[in-house]
């Protein structure tokens, strides 16, 4: 991965990687149900019981076999029926033995963990699993925002801006070419940041940020990597 447009690679990495690890985790599996199966989430093995199928239905884009697939996945590596962040930074770890992507799996739970009670529910997977993979360019974008406003104040500063990035750089950067120097992220960052925050006011609201990602054609092509998926 060559290290020109930052910026592009933070957006891609916010938007993809959930969804690259947890495939290649075997958090779901291919869609091989029978067409004339119309069994319902089996809920007796775990101890944290989601909603109700239909209801899951209603709040994503995925159909009826798709949540039980994606379920039947998320049970069998997390038979409790919750994902605890410890857990989450174990799984992040296994893909990244060269880099520490322990900051970075951090910043990724609390996006998911909607409630903000230490757990991501199945609901909360498939939730934003949903945006990511079938949302609007919109959708996915307000999700990416999400993210990078840690303290979700409705505003990105610069600083979280960096600690997201300087993150992405501590779990991927082994990987680069050219290597990355120190100084890498914060430049990068200074770039970006002034990039988006179009009337200088020192944060980045959404409508800036989404504005700005929608006027860059490879920004906008990203959104597309992941659409087909499953």
């Amino acid at each position: 991965m060559v290290l020109e447009g930052m910026e592009l690679i933070a957006i891609i990495v916010v938007i993809g990687l959930f969804f690259v690890v947890f495939k290649q985790f075997g958090v779901w599996e291919p869609l091989l149900l029978d067409e004339s199966s119309d069994c319902e989430l089996e809920l007796s093995a775990v101890r944290y019981q989601p909603e109700g199928l239909e209801q899951l239905q209603s709040q994503t884009k995925f159909t009826r076999k798709e949540l039980q697939s994606l379920y039947r996945g998320f049970k069998n590596e997390c038979p409790s029926g919750l994902v605890d962040e410890e857990t989450f930074k174990t799984i992040y770890s296994q893909f990244f033995p060269q880099g520490d992507a322990t900051t970075y799996a951090h910043f990724l739970f609390n996006a998911f963990d909607m409630d903000r009670n230490g757990a991501i529910r199945f609901e909360d997977f498939v939730i934003g699993l949903s945006v990511l993979l079938r949302g609007s360019d919109t959708e996915k974008l307000r999700w990416a925002f999400n993210l990078y406003d840690i303290n979700k104040d409705g505003y990105i500063t610069k600083e979280e801006m960096l600690a997201i990035m300087t993150s992405i750089y501590d779990m991927m950067g082994r990987y680069t070419s050219p290597s990355v120097r120190d100084d890498d992220p914060s430049e990068h960052v200074e770039k970006f940041f002034q990039k988006m925050d179009r009337n200088r006011d020192g944060v980045v609201t959404i409508d800036e940020f989404i504005e700005t990602c929608k006027k860059d054609e490879n920004i906008m092509a990203s959104m597309q990597l992941f659409e087909n998926v499953i």
